[in-house]
Protein backbone atom coordinates (compact mmCIF):
# COMPACT_ATOMS: atom_id res chain seq x y z
CA UNK A 1 0.00 0.00 0.00
CA UNK A 2 1.39 3.40 -0.97
CA UNK A 3 1.42 6.37 1.38
CA UNK A 4 -1.23 7.99 -0.84
CA UNK A 5 -3.47 4.96 -0.36
CA UNK A 6 -2.87 4.77 3.38
CA UNK A 7 -3.43 8.54 3.77
CA UNK A 8 -5.98 9.30 1.03
CA UNK A 9 -6.52 12.84 2.27
CA UNK A 10 -3.08 13.88 1.04
CA UNK A 11 -2.63 15.86 -2.16
CA UNK A 12 -5.20 18.13 -3.80
CA UNK A 13 -8.75 17.24 -2.81
CA UNK A 14 -11.19 19.67 -4.38
CA UNK A 15 -14.14 20.79 -2.27
CA UNK A 16 -16.47 20.46 -5.21
CA UNK A 17 -19.02 23.05 -6.22
CA UNK A 18 -22.35 21.39 -6.95
CA UNK A 19 -23.97 22.09 -10.34
CA UNK A 20 -27.60 23.10 -9.98
CA UNK A 21 -30.01 23.44 -12.87
CA UNK A 22 -32.04 26.60 -13.46
CA UNK A 23 -34.81 25.13 -11.27
CA UNK A 24 -32.16 24.54 -8.55
CA UNK A 25 -32.33 20.75 -8.80
CA UNK A 26 -29.02 18.88 -8.63
CA UNK A 27 -27.50 17.93 -11.99
CA UNK A 28 -25.83 14.66 -11.00
CA UNK A 29 -24.62 13.85 -14.52
CA UNK A 30 -22.84 17.19 -14.74
CA UNK A 31 -21.42 16.64 -11.25
CA UNK A 32 -19.97 13.26 -12.24
CA UNK A 33 -18.35 14.85 -15.30
CA UNK A 34 -16.91 17.63 -13.13
CA UNK A 35 -15.32 15.17 -10.68
CA UNK A 36 -13.72 13.24 -13.53
CA UNK A 37 -12.52 16.47 -15.20
CA UNK A 38 -10.81 17.62 -12.01
CA UNK A 39 -8.83 14.39 -11.71
CA UNK A 40 -7.95 14.49 -15.41
CA UNK A 41 -6.58 17.99 -14.91
CA UNK A 42 -4.15 17.30 -12.10
CA UNK A 43 -6.22 17.06 -8.90
CA UNK A 44 -6.07 13.97 -6.69
CA UNK A 45 -9.66 13.65 -5.51
CA UNK A 46 -12.79 15.42 -4.32
CA UNK A 47 -14.60 16.45 -1.17
CA UNK A 48 -18.34 16.34 -1.82
CA UNK A 49 -20.80 17.87 0.65
CA UNK A 50 -18.44 20.48 1.96
CA UNK A 51 -19.50 24.07 2.46
CA UNK A 52 -18.70 24.79 -1.18
CA UNK A 53 -21.03 21.94 -2.12
CA UNK A 54 -23.95 23.65 -0.32
CA UNK A 55 -24.59 20.54 1.78
CA UNK A 56 -26.63 22.52 4.30
CA UNK A 57 -29.43 23.05 1.75
CA UNK A 58 -29.52 19.52 0.32
CA UNK A 59 -32.13 16.92 1.19
CA UNK A 60 -30.80 13.72 2.77
CA UNK A 61 -31.50 11.89 -0.50
CA UNK A 62 -29.57 14.47 -2.53
CA UNK A 63 -26.68 14.46 -0.11
CA UNK A 64 -26.32 10.68 -0.23
CA UNK A 65 -26.54 10.60 -4.01
CA UNK A 66 -23.85 13.28 -4.37
CA UNK A 67 -21.41 10.99 -2.56
CA UNK A 68 -22.44 7.99 -4.63
CA UNK A 69 -22.06 10.02 -7.84
CA UNK A 70 -18.53 11.09 -6.94
CA UNK A 71 -17.51 7.52 -6.09
CA UNK A 72 -18.94 6.21 -9.37
CA UNK A 73 -17.07 8.92 -11.28
CA UNK A 74 -13.54 8.59 -9.81
CA UNK A 75 -13.54 5.69 -7.34
CA UNK A 76 -14.08 5.84 -3.60
CA UNK A 77 -10.41 5.85 -2.64
CA UNK A 78 -10.16 9.53 -3.57
CA UNK A 79 -13.52 10.74 -2.26
CA UNK A 80 -13.61 12.30 1.21
CA UNK A 81 -17.15 13.53 1.93
CA UNK A 82 -18.02 16.17 4.44
CA UNK A 83 -20.18 14.56 7.13
CA UNK A 84 -21.04 17.62 9.21
CA UNK A 85 -24.38 17.61 11.02
CA UNK A 86 -25.94 19.26 14.05
CA UNK A 87 -26.09 15.96 15.94
CA UNK A 88 -23.21 13.55 16.50
CA UNK A 89 -25.41 10.54 15.74
CA UNK A 90 -26.43 12.08 12.42
CA UNK A 91 -22.80 12.88 11.54
CA UNK A 92 -21.88 9.29 12.36
CA UNK A 93 -24.67 8.06 10.06
CA UNK A 94 -23.25 10.19 7.25
CA UNK A 95 -19.82 8.66 7.91
CA UNK A 96 -21.39 5.20 7.74
CA UNK A 97 -23.07 6.13 4.45
CA UNK A 98 -19.67 7.23 3.12
CA UNK A 99 -18.15 3.91 4.16
CA UNK A 100 -20.96 1.97 2.49
CA UNK A 101 -20.47 4.02 -0.69
CA UNK A 102 -16.79 3.00 -0.74
CA UNK A 103 -15.08 6.17 0.51
CA UNK A 104 -11.75 5.99 2.30
CA UNK A 105 -12.05 8.94 4.72
CA UNK A 106 -14.43 11.68 5.84
CA UNK A 107 -14.12 15.33 6.83
CA UNK A 108 -15.88 16.57 9.96
CA UNK A 109 -16.61 19.98 11.44
CA UNK A 110 -16.91 20.27 15.22
CA UNK A 111 -20.41 20.63 16.69
CA UNK A 112 -21.81 23.79 15.12
CA UNK A 113 -25.31 24.21 16.47
CA UNK A 114 -23.85 26.11 19.43
CA UNK A 115 -20.45 27.12 20.80
CA UNK A 116 -19.34 23.70 21.98
CA UNK A 117 -16.84 23.26 24.80
CA UNK A 118 -13.84 20.92 24.68
CA UNK A 119 -15.67 17.97 26.24
CA UNK A 120 -18.43 18.21 23.63
CA UNK A 121 -15.91 18.44 20.81
CA UNK A 122 -14.06 15.34 22.02
CA UNK A 123 -17.30 13.38 22.38
CA UNK A 124 -18.45 14.46 18.91
CA UNK A 125 -15.30 13.28 17.15
CA UNK A 126 -15.19 10.08 19.19
CA UNK A 127 -18.75 9.25 18.12
CA UNK A 128 -18.13 9.80 14.41
CA UNK A 129 -14.82 7.90 14.52
CA UNK A 130 -16.84 4.85 15.60
CA UNK A 131 -18.13 4.60 12.02
CA UNK A 132 -14.71 3.15 11.18
CA UNK A 133 -13.40 5.58 8.55
CA UNK A 134 -10.43 7.88 9.20
CA UNK A 135 -11.64 11.36 10.14
CA UNK A 136 -10.07 14.62 9.01
CA UNK A 137 -11.12 17.49 11.26
CA UNK A 138 -12.21 20.77 9.70
CA UNK A 139 -11.29 23.82 11.75
CA UNK A 140 -13.40 26.79 10.69
CA UNK A 141 -13.77 29.00 13.76
CA UNK A 142 -15.11 31.86 11.64
CA UNK A 143 -18.30 29.99 10.75
CA UNK A 144 -18.67 27.45 13.57
CA UNK A 145 -17.56 29.63 16.52
CA UNK A 146 -15.65 26.56 17.75
CA UNK A 147 -11.88 26.81 17.43
CA UNK A 148 -9.88 23.60 17.17
CA UNK A 149 -6.70 25.09 18.60
CA UNK A 150 -3.46 23.11 18.27
CA UNK A 151 -3.68 21.76 21.82
CA UNK A 152 -7.19 20.40 21.19
CA UNK A 153 -6.19 18.94 17.82
CA UNK A 154 -3.27 17.18 19.49
CA UNK A 155 -5.63 15.66 22.05
CA UNK A 156 -8.11 14.55 19.37
CA UNK A 157 -5.26 12.94 17.46
CA UNK A 158 -3.71 11.40 20.54
CA UNK A 159 -7.00 9.70 21.39
CA UNK A 160 -7.25 8.31 17.85
CA UNK A 161 -10.24 10.35 16.73
CA UNK A 162 -8.63 12.28 13.84
CA UNK A 163 -5.82 11.73 11.32
CA UNK A 164 -5.60 15.17 9.72
CA UNK A 165 -6.97 18.68 9.91
CA UNK A 166 -8.21 21.09 7.30
CA UNK A 167 -6.95 24.35 8.81
CA UNK A 168 -9.11 27.36 7.91
CA UNK A 169 -8.34 29.71 10.78
CA UNK A 170 -6.06 31.80 8.54
CA UNK A 171 -3.41 31.85 11.26
CA UNK A 172 -0.44 30.26 9.53
CA UNK A 173 1.58 30.30 12.75
CA UNK A 174 -0.52 27.40 13.99
CA UNK A 175 1.11 25.05 11.50
CA UNK A 176 4.32 24.96 13.52
CA UNK A 177 2.56 24.48 16.85
CA UNK A 178 0.46 21.62 15.43
CA UNK A 179 3.61 19.91 14.18
CA UNK A 180 5.28 20.30 17.57
CA UNK A 181 2.33 18.89 19.51
CA UNK A 182 1.17 16.20 17.04
CA UNK A 183 3.89 15.45 14.48
CA UNK A 184 1.88 12.59 12.91
CA UNK A 185 -1.24 14.71 12.40
CA UNK A 186 -1.45 15.74 8.73
CA UNK A 187 -1.97 19.45 8.19
CA UNK A 188 -4.15 20.24 5.17
CA UNK A 189 -4.38 23.70 3.64
CA UNK A 190 -7.94 24.82 4.30
CA UNK A 191 -8.07 28.28 2.74
CA UNK A 192 -6.83 28.97 -0.77
CA UNK A 193 -5.31 32.34 0.12
CA UNK A 194 -2.77 30.91 2.59
CA UNK A 195 -1.69 28.06 0.33
CA UNK A 196 1.92 29.11 -0.11
CA UNK A 197 2.43 29.88 3.58
CA UNK A 198 1.03 26.54 4.77
CA UNK A 199 2.80 24.58 2.03
CA UNK A 200 6.13 26.03 3.15
CA UNK A 201 5.17 25.11 6.73
CA UNK A 202 4.84 21.46 5.75
CA UNK A 203 1.20 20.89 4.72
CA UNK A 204 0.51 17.43 3.32
CA UNK A 205 -2.61 18.31 1.35
CA UNK A 206 -5.01 20.99 0.20
CA UNK A 207 -8.79 20.90 0.54
CA UNK A 208 -9.19 23.33 -2.30
CA UNK A 209 -11.76 25.71 -3.73
CA UNK A 210 -10.44 27.45 -6.83
CA UNK A 211 -9.30 24.31 -8.68
CA UNK A 212 -13.02 23.99 -9.49
CA UNK A 213 -12.32 26.66 -12.11
CA UNK A 214 -8.53 26.53 -12.60
CA UNK A 215 -7.33 23.00 -11.82
CA UNK A 216 -4.15 22.90 -13.92
CA UNK A 217 -2.68 26.17 -12.66
CA UNK A 218 -3.77 25.37 -9.10
CA UNK A 219 -2.11 21.95 -9.26
CA UNK A 220 1.09 23.48 -10.62
CA UNK A 221 1.07 26.00 -7.77
CA UNK A 222 0.49 23.39 -5.07
CA UNK A 223 3.11 20.96 -6.33
CA UNK A 224 5.73 23.68 -6.73
CA UNK A 225 4.96 25.10 -3.28
CA UNK A 226 5.12 21.76 -1.48
CA UNK A 227 8.33 20.88 -3.34
CA UNK A 228 9.94 24.10 -2.13
CA UNK A 229 10.19 25.48 -5.68
CA UNK A 230 9.47 29.08 -4.74
CA UNK A 231 10.81 30.34 -8.06
CA UNK A 232 7.79 28.74 -9.71
CA UNK A 233 5.30 28.99 -6.86
CA UNK A 234 5.69 32.61 -5.72
CA UNK A 235 4.91 34.39 -9.02
CA UNK A 236 2.07 31.97 -9.78
CA UNK A 237 0.63 32.51 -6.30
CA UNK A 238 0.79 36.25 -6.82
CA UNK A 239 -1.05 35.92 -10.14
CA UNK A 240 -3.79 33.74 -8.67
CA UNK A 241 -4.22 35.48 -5.33
CA UNK A 242 -6.88 37.98 -6.49
CA UNK A 243 -9.07 34.92 -7.02
CA UNK A 244 -7.79 32.70 -4.20
CA UNK A 245 -8.72 35.28 -1.57
CA UNK A 246 -12.41 34.89 -2.49
CA UNK A 247 -12.25 31.43 -0.90
CA UNK A 248 -12.10 33.14 2.51
CA UNK A 249 -15.04 35.45 1.88
CA UNK A 250 -18.70 34.90 2.69
CA UNK A 251 -19.53 34.83 -1.03
CA UNK A 252 -16.99 32.11 -1.88
CA UNK A 253 -19.55 29.72 -3.38
CA UNK A 254 -20.97 32.34 -5.73
CA UNK A 255 -17.48 33.61 -6.66
CA UNK A 256 -16.08 30.18 -7.52
CA UNK A 257 -19.18 29.23 -9.50
CA UNK A 258 -18.93 32.48 -11.43
CA UNK A 259 -15.28 31.81 -12.22
CA UNK A 260 -16.28 28.38 -13.49
CA UNK A 261 -18.78 30.02 -15.82
CA UNK A 262 -16.20 32.54 -17.05
CA UNK A 263 -13.63 29.86 -17.95
CA UNK A 264 -16.23 27.90 -19.92
CA UNK A 265 -17.19 25.32 -17.31
CA UNK A 266 -20.61 25.24 -15.60
CA UNK A 267 -20.91 26.94 -12.25
CA UNK A 268 -24.55 27.84 -12.32
CA UNK A 269 -26.82 29.20 -9.60
CA UNK A 270 -26.81 28.76 -5.82
CA UNK A 271 -29.63 27.74 -3.51
CA UNK A 272 -31.15 30.19 -1.02
CA UNK A 273 -30.44 31.60 1.44
CA UNK A 274 -27.39 32.39 -0.71
CA UNK A 275 -28.12 35.07 -3.28
CA UNK A 276 -26.26 36.19 -6.42
CA UNK A 277 -23.22 38.41 -6.12
CA UNK A 278 -23.67 42.17 -6.07
CA UNK A 279 -22.83 43.80 -9.44
CA UNK A 280 -19.51 45.16 -8.17
CA UNK A 281 -18.56 41.75 -6.75
CA UNK A 282 -19.49 40.04 -9.99
CA UNK A 283 -17.40 42.53 -11.94
CA UNK A 284 -14.38 41.98 -9.69
CA UNK A 285 -14.53 38.19 -9.90
CA UNK A 286 -15.12 38.24 -13.65
CA UNK A 287 -12.24 40.63 -14.28
CA UNK A 288 -9.82 38.62 -12.13
CA UNK A 289 -10.87 35.38 -13.82
CA UNK A 290 -10.56 36.85 -17.31
CA UNK A 291 -7.09 38.12 -16.41
CA UNK A 292 -6.12 34.59 -15.31
CA UNK A 293 -7.48 33.18 -18.59
CA UNK A 294 -5.52 35.77 -20.59
CA UNK A 295 -2.37 34.74 -18.71
CA UNK A 296 -2.89 31.14 -19.80
CA UNK A 297 -3.86 29.88 -16.34
CA UNK A 298 -7.23 28.33 -17.30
Amino acid sequence: MTLQQSRPWRGILVATALPLRADLSVDHDRYAEHCAWLVENGCDGVVPNGSLGEYQVLTPEERARVVETAVAAIGGARVMPGVAAYGSAEARRWAQQAAEAGCAAVMLLPPNAYRADERSVLAHYAEVARAGLPVVAYNNPVDTKVDLVPELLARLHGEGHIHGVKEFSGDVRRAYRITELAPELDLLIGADDVLLELAVAGAKGWVAGYPNALPRASAELYRAATAGDLGTAAPLYRQLHPLLRWDSRVEFVQAIKLSMDVVGRYGGPVRPPRVPLLPEQEAAVSAATEKAVAAGLA
